[in-house]
């Protein structure tokens, strides 16, 4: 018959003696129940009785993370011992409220008066918890997992575990076989000790001897803590368990009663050290065995020895109990002074009872102490171990569990179903190897073959003399092949159980993937061990390679974890990605990465890199990562955090006590891969974060540089190091040892690593660890090694540079943050004392906890915003992708650094047009006022020009520094901020900062060359006005004099003899008028002599080449080259020419350019019809220096330079001529007189009969001053308006996306002469589809809007000005009418010679009349205006625009104008003053008329795979001699060709030149190319899905 006794506490029964047996029955049962619960509130973990504690909760990072202190409420112990415990911190269970150590710090403070009843009352012990009792109440609070992690980390403390967990609720207990399933014990007993081998074991499959202590009664003697004396040597003590003298261990006892914990010792071999030589179970049973009679069962039918501790053995309750028992264990009495006459005689019965011998009795009297008594009761235990022959399992325990009533853990249906699951896959597994070929078969050589083919596509190192599109298509093909054969494989049996079983619902699949890890590590642990002593003894010497290699292999075919399972599952999508989207194998398979992306979010480790293969799975891991971006909230952010350094320096234990998650240490083997692992961001760590995760990855060991010689294996550290670097916001470096030879060798990979990143945009931050540390002193002793140790970083750095091409990078903290006295890390050795019995080392733990702290700080403080899963897929993407070229800097590409370059561009590019169109508005303004200075409009304060010019241009100098600083403030904020990853182009920040200062520069240089011809323009027209003045008046006079003449007759005079009489007095006036020749300026001398001076610096050459012709006959026939000078360089090299007649070519394209360019410029001046200024002139050498800078790749000479200047200067000169000679003529004073004669008749006649005027002259003024004016002012300012609307479609909103769409269209029309037009002649192109899309923009849009607001602006200031010049003090109209021209003199220019002729003669009419009808005719003026500007097409009035859009369009968006050294692709970088030239699709070099030297072939090669093979080119830069494609950043240091990302990425160029093929061969004159089968078989939408890849176009 079972019985169940419970023991209840005296203190919690009220002594009602009159109660009822059945009354107080029903009490104590009422009271047992509401215990467990009032003390689980009490520790705030009612709510988790129902609904367990999950293991996530714990690893999620919250504010008490940052928190080292209990907290000053009970229901803060449990969380504080958890935090502590995950930490492994052996003062973990020292857990007591601040309040309660405030009260007793405060009794012991101050001038307390002395009393001495206090000083022997005992403290309260209400307000503390006993240690055990929380222990209790989390393992009933905690699901399995979490009851796992604790009893792991328990057991790395070497505290005692639960062995069987009580519940006072339900009055049952639970063998805790699942929660001790995890821990995995290493140790040497002495029969292993010569041949240095050892046992490491699963400890639940270990069978060993239990020795279990109880205690029977009350008993005097702490059990616990002589248990702790026996298992503790002499040297070092620890408590194992929970004793009365431990903080807060004399609190009593509520719920742990009956908690049976267990223990394990374990030698290490050394026979002076080890106390047993055999490892042995201990067992502790809390409480008086009287109560708990069930766990005494189990212990005696389970143990090799029961100790049984009692003070006295009075009651004959007490007898039966240890004399009814099935007892399979040996008993044994221990006794602590046994004095009483009774307790002798009972012993005496008992003993021959239980026929128990003098050695299973000890007694512990008053003259022996402690340590005699330890050491007898060690050497009975020792016996014991030594000859007994019962040992078991705890797996075998469970059995008598049930026989006993207890429940086990393990009996749950989840864990039951998974353990069934999993014994299904690993019972099939014989040997690892062939398991592994047959069931899993998609991952062994056929992945690593598609492995070297992917690297081969990306590097092409064995391509030899093969044409590289033939060889890229091949490799291609093979892959297909490879993926066929994965394919061609059905699911094995293990992956079809395996995927179906991680598809179970809840919890089970986490028990099948830990039954899975458990299983698979017990089975190759064995085997593994051996292997892995083998390794370490062989690579202590470096000579054995071989040997070594081969244990390498050994290692890797006998390693099998479920990281192999999910690898097999990646292949198996992946391959199935190359079938057809409908084939149902491949529909079927689509729910895969939704199954991982689910894992991964619960906690579960993602096998990153796979380490056999050296390569990411990229389509697999990408859509897991898509997977997990659906699964969890939109823009959910990610900060990654990762760990580096040489095998077997304790990361993965770093990372585990850091942060409490579960890589895999030591078992199985060190994968040579990575592996990733998200944690949850509590919400008040959020906003601390700016993060919702954080994705910690470990990698694996970085190999030492002797073992790196074996194979790729410094390769792949560094690839690995690239990687994880770049994922990363901060970078720890682990570092076991203190000396600094290690340091180095892992930071040669390291450097590597932050070198490249730097280049990239990122600057992680990095943290170095320093393990094994144990000195107090050590920072202070390494502050000298740490300052020494930079000098040998730096060389390291400089020599990282040299291989990555960057030598400006000098010293080791130019590539990463680091400073020698804030970046280290000092954390002592991880046991405290000898293992298997050491502890965890408290230091380690606190050394690690403030680590955590720190970098939880930095990442805090981060500059670099997280990125979400997406970004964060695309960085992995970008930098793996990046990696498998050999030189990584000039591979790498990424869609978020070209969408942060992009975003900034835009951003800059409006400030630039802000900046300009605020220019273009001050100096209209300006020239304006210019136009006007001098006239009667003229308000200013100056009387001589160039005063007023110094003025305009000291104003001019103040707005230019205001718009420069502007922008260099907008660009300085715009870097503040963490949204849009603006960290990641911050290298683009001194481009921009330099762009805006040359804009700045060039602006002022235009501002006062255009400020400098209105003021010669005006000061010329000076003169000519006084003329015209004084003419005007000579005739009014006359005319006023023949009006007195006539009036005096006082007869009726008829017009037609008026008109006589006029004509009379205005052939007389003229004869008396003197008209001088106005002279005119020989426009070719000016243009000579700015000529000679321009090409002063070029030395007595250029000045004698000059002289032998003269500008008269230069510029009338086409321009041309005869290269005699470079002949004459070049006539002794062979193939001479070949280099002759491309550099020809190359010269005459750009002088084409130039000669467009200013013939351009020429005509815009010329059709404004002003007077000549010689800054025309100026100007036009200007743009010819400009362009000869920008493109000094094209080799040039004195005499090109001076031919070309000649033949531009000449033709402008003659069109300039021409100009000035129209514009002497339009303003001859004579000719100008006659114009208005007729005017002067009709106003004579008019006065002469005193007709009203006011209406004549009001709608005169209107249409002859007001109006042209108007007109002027708005097609001043049309232009720019057009420019900034057209800014604002996407199209033209930056370089790159201008570019993106002018090759979209090309691609939509599909018409070869666009694409002939668009390579040969790339400049006017652009600019004719830039003028067609303003057309087309606004035949949608009208551009009426603007030209309405400019009108309505003029008709104000016009109102305005007729209002105040109303309120003026003269009733003369010439004043009045004076006065509305200066008040519109700052915007409108007013035709001096209309407004002359408009003054000549007026009559005396009524000032208001005269305004009121002229108010009225400047409203029929502005509706005549808007009439006229529907009527106008756009074509016509870009034609007549001051700014031409299409012009100022393409100065903003052609950049620099610089084309690929090789395919001849326009630069693709914003702006002009960039320092690095890049394209982002280059093209195949046959559609720049490259052909095969030998067969007249058209080339199919693209500069984008050239440059990552051996094949070699040579031009007029090499100096003609070849030079490899992979060296073309030492002939072309200002340009970034990166390698394709993809065999699709050149697919738009490849399939215009499969189409276009024979019309190309026939333009360019040469044979078609030689073109691919799968270029032919290229769509017009894949075309256009690799343009958009090629642009980040989403």
């Amino acid at each position: 018959m079972k019985t169940a006794s419970f023991h209840i506490s005296s203190e919690l029964v009220p002594q009602h003696l009159d109660a009822s047996a059945g009354e107080l029955e029903s009490y104590i049962m009422t009271s047992c129940k509401t215990q467990l619960m009032r003390s689980l509130e009490d520790l705030g973990l009612e709510q988790y009785y129902r609904k367990k504690i999950q293991l996530r909760k714990i690893l999620e990072i919250d504010e008490k993370t940052l928190i080292d202190e209990p907290g000053n409420q009970k229901s803060d112990l449990p969380w504080y011992f958890l935090r502590k415990l995950v930490m492994v911190n052996v003062t973990a269970r020292n857990v007591t409220c601040t309040s309660v150590c405030n009260s007793c710090s405060d009794n012991t403070s101050g001038n307390a008066k002395l009393s001495f009843e206090n000083l022997f009352n005992s403290t309260n012990t209400d307000d503390k918890v006993n240690p055990l009792d929380i222990i209790t109440a989390l393992f009933l609070c905690s699901d399995g997992f979490l009851q796992q992690e604790m009893t792991l980390k328990m057991s790395m403390c070497q505290f005692s575990v639960p062995l069987l967990l009580p519940n006072c609720d339900t009055n049952q207990c639970t063998l805790m076989l699942w929660a001790m399933r995890d821990i995995v014990k290493k140790y040497r007993p002495q029969s292993l000790s010569k041949s240095k081998g050892f046992i490491e074991d699963r400890i639940v499959l270990s069978e060993l001897p239990m020795i279990s202590f109880v205690r029977l009664g009350e008993c005097s003697l702490s059990k616990s803590e002589i248990l702790n004396k026996l298992l503790s040597n002499s040297q070092q003590y620890h408590d194992t368990f929970v004793h009365y003298n431990m903080e807060c261990g004399d609190s009593p006892r509520r719920i742990s009663n009956g908690l049976t914990e267990i223990t394990w010792y374990l030698p290490g071999g050394k026979a002076n050290i080890d106390i047993f030589s055999q490892p042995v179970a201990v067992a502790n049973l809390r409480g008086d065995i009287a109560s708990f009679q069930t766990q005494y069962s189990f212990l005696c039918q389970t143990s090799a020895a029961v100790f049984v501790f009692f003070d006295h053995l009075g009651s004959g309750s007490e007898f039966s109990l240890l004399t009814n028992q099935q007892h399979k264990a040996q008993i044994f009495l221990v006794g602590n002074n046994v004095s009483k006459h009774d307790s002798t005689d009972a012993l005496k019965k008992l003993v021959l009872t239980l026929g128990l011998t003098k050695t299973n009795i000890i007694i512990k009297t008053k003259q022996r102490n402690d340590a005699d008594f330890v050491k007898s009761l060690r050497e009975t235990v020792r016996d014991v171990v030594k000859n007994s022959k019962m040992k078991m399992t705890i797996e075998k325990m469970a059995e008598i569990a049930h026989e006993l009533g207890i429940l086990v853990d393990e009996d749950s249906p989840e864990c039951q179903t998974a353990k069934k699951n999993a014994e299904a896959i690993t019972a099939e597994i014989q040997d690892i190897h062939r398991f592994k070929e047959d069931q899993l078969p998609r991952q062994g050589e056929i992945w690593k073959e598609l492995t070297c083919l992917e690297r081969e596509e990306f590097r092409l190192q064995h391509i030899g003399s093969e044409n590289i599109e033939d060889y890229k298509s091949e490799l291609q093909k093979r892959k297909k092949e490879l993926r066929k054969k994965q394919n061609s494989y059905d699911m094995s049996t293990a992956m079809t159980w395996f995927i179906s079983a991680i598809s179970s619902p809840g919890t089970e699949r986490f028990y099948f993937l830990k039954w899975m890890r458990m299983n698979l590590d017990n089975m190759s642990r064995i085997k593994l061990s051996e292997l892995r002593e083998k390794y370490k003894e062989k690579c202590k010497n470096s000579e054995n390679k071989e040997e070594i290699k081969e244990i390498d292999r050994q290692i890797s075919n006998s390693s099998l974890g479920t990281e192999h399972f999910f690898r097999e599952m990646g292949q198996i999508y992946e391959a199935s990605l190359s079938l057809p989207q409908t084939d149902p194998s491949r529909q079927q398979l689509q729910h895969l990465p939704k199954l991982c992306a689910e894992l991964l979010l619960d906690g579960f480790p993602l096998e990153l890199v796979d380490g056999d293969a050296s390569n990411i799975p990229l389509r697999w891991v990408s859509d897991v990562l898509s997977q997990l971006s659906d699964l969890v909230s939109p823009n959910r952010k990610i900060l990654v955090v990762t760990v580096l350094g040489v095998q077997s320096t304790g990361k993965s234990t770093l990372l585990n006590t850091m942060f409490g998650v579960q890589f895999a240490v030591s078992s199985g083997r060190c994968t040579r891969g990575a592996f990733m692992l998200l944690i949850k961001i509590n919400e008040d760590m959020k906003k601390v974060l700016n993060c919702d995760f954080m994705l910690i990855i470990d990698t694996e060991g970085l190999k030492s540089p002797e073992l790196a010689q074996l194979d790729n294996s410094f390769e792949h550290d560094n690839e690995l190091a690239t990687l994880v670097v770049g994922l990363s916001a901060v970078t720890i470096i682990n570092i076991a040892m203190e000396n600094s030879t290690e340091m180095k060798d892992i930071l040669q990979i390291v450097v590597h690593a932050f070198l490249r990143m730097k280049e990239v945009g990122k600057k992680p931050k990095c943290v170095f660890v320093h393990q094994n540390v144990s000195d107090v002193s050590a920072h202070e002793k390494n502050s000298r090694d740490r300052k020494l140790l930079l000098e040998p970083l730096n060389e390291m750095t400089q020599a990282a540079a040299k291989m990555e091409k960057k030598e400006e990078n000098k010293s080791f903290t130019d590539v990463m943050e680091y400073s020698p006295d804030t970046g280290n890390w000092y954390i002592p050795g991880l046991w405290n004392g000898n293992p298997p019995m050491a502890p965890v080392n408290v230091g380690y733990s606190e050394a690690v906890y403030k680590l955590k702290k720190n970098i939880i700080q930095l990442l805090g403080n981060c500059e670099s915003s997280a990125n979400d899963v997406l970004e964060c897929k695309e960085w992995m993407t970008s930098l793996w992708t990046a990696v498998k070229y050999e030189n990584f800097i000039f591979s790498f590409r990424n869609s978020l650094v070209a969408d942060a370059y992009m975003r900034l561009c835009t951003e800059f590019n409006k400030w630039e047009w802000e900046f300009k169109k605020e220019m273009y508005t001050w100096v209209t303004n300006a020239e304006t006022r210019t136009s006007n200075f001098g006239t009667i409009a003229a308000k200013s304060h100056f009387s001589d020009m160039r005063e007023f010019l110094t003025c305009l241009k000291s104003e001019a100098s103040t707005v230019l520094s205001t718009w420069e600083t502007r922008v260099l403030e907008n660009l300085t904020q715009y870097f503040k901020q963490t949204e849009g990853h603006v960290y990641l182009v911050v290298g683009y920040r001194e481009e921009l900062s330099n762009m805006a200062k040359t804009l700045r520069k060039e602006m002022e240089r235009s501002v006062f060359n255009q400020l400098t011809a209105a003021a010669e323009i005006r000061q010329g027209m000076t003169e000519i006005d006084q003329i015209k003045e004084i003419h005007q008046k000579e005739i009014e006079k006359a005319v006023h004099v023949l009006i007195d003449k006539c009036k005096k007759k006082k007869i009726h005079i008829k017009d037609e003899e008026l008109e006589k009489e006029f004509h009379k007095v205005w052939s007389e006036t003229l004869k008396k008028l003197s008209f001088s020749e106005q002279k005119i300026t020989n426009v070719f001398t000016s243009t000579f002599h700015c000529l000679r001076i321009n090409l002063s610096h070029r030395g007595s050459h250029a000045c004698e080449l000059l002289s032998q012709k003269t500008l008269q006959d230069c510029g009338k026939e086409p321009f041309k080259y005869a290269p005699e000078g470079f002949y004459n360089r070049c006539k002794h090299k062979p193939k001479k020419w070949f280099i002759i007649h491309n550099h020809t070519m190359a010269v005459e394209k750009l002088a084409g350019s130039i000669i467009d360019a200013c013939t351009q410029s020429v005509r815009e001046r010329v059709k404004r019809k002003n007077n000549y200024s010689d800054t025309y002139i100026e100007e036009i050498l200007h743009i010819i220096d400009e362009k000869l800078q920008n493109y000094k790749d094209v080799q040039t000479d004195t005499e090109f330079e001076v031919s070309l200047k000649q033949h531009i200067c000449g033709f402008a000169a003659r069109e300039f001529q021409k100009m000035h000679e129209d514009f002497i003529q339009e303003n001859d004073p004579y000719r100008c007189l006659m114009k208005n004669k007729e005017k002067f008749r009709d106003d004579f006649i008019d006065v002469f009969h005193e007709r009203d005027q006011c209406q004549k002259k009001a709608e005169e003024f209107t249409n002859k001053c007001l109006k042209p004016a108007v007109e002027d002012f708005i097609s001043r300012f049309l232009g720019a308006d057009i420019t900034g609307e057209m800014l604002t479609c996407e199209q033209f909103s930056t370089r790159m996306s201008f570019q993106y769409s002018v090759l979209l269209d090309l691609l939509s029309k599909n018409d070869f002469e666009n694409y002939l037009s668009y390579i040969c002649s790339y400049e006017k192109y652009v600019k004719t589809w830039m003028l067609n899309k303003i057309v087309e923009h606004f035949s949608i849009v009208s551009v009426s809007e603007f030209e309405d607001r400019h009108l309505q602006s003029c008709i104000r200031s016009i109102n305005d000005a007729i209002n105040k010049a109303q309120r003026g003090k003269s009733d003369d109209l010439k004043t009045f009418v004076e006065d509305i021209c200066k008040e519109l003199c700052h915007k409108l220019v007013i035709s001096q010679d209309a407004l002359g002729a408009f003054m000549n003669i007026l009559n005396n009419a009524d000032k208001k009349q005269f305004a009121d009808w002229l108010t009225v005719s400047v409203n029929e003026m502005e509706q005549d205006l808007r009439k006229e500007f529907k009527n106008v097409n756009i074509e016509m009035k870009l034609q007549h625009l001051h700014v031409q859009p299409q012009n100022e369009l393409f100065n903003k968006l052609v950049g620099c104008g610089k084309q690929c050294p090789f395919c001849k692709a326009p630069c693709d970088a914003g702006g002009g003053a960039h320092t690095e030239h890049f394209a982002s699709l280059h093209r195949p070099r046959g559609l720049r008329h490259f052909r095969w030297p030998n067969r007249q072939k058209l080339v199919t090669d693209i500069c984008s795979s050239l440059v990552i093979s051996d094949q070699r080119f040579h031009c007029s830069a090499t100096n003609h001699e070849w030079l490899p494609y992979k060296r073309y950043k030492e002939i072309f240091p200002d340009w970034k060709i990166s390698p394709d990302v993809s065999l699709e990425a050149s697919d738009y160029w490849k399939y215009v030149m499969a189409k276009y093929n024979n019309n190309f061969a026939k333009e360019f004159n040469a044979l078609p190319a030689d073109i691919l089968t799968p270029w032919k078989q290229i769509t017009k939408q894949q075309a256009e899905k690799s343009l958009k890849e090629a642009f980040n176009i989403k």
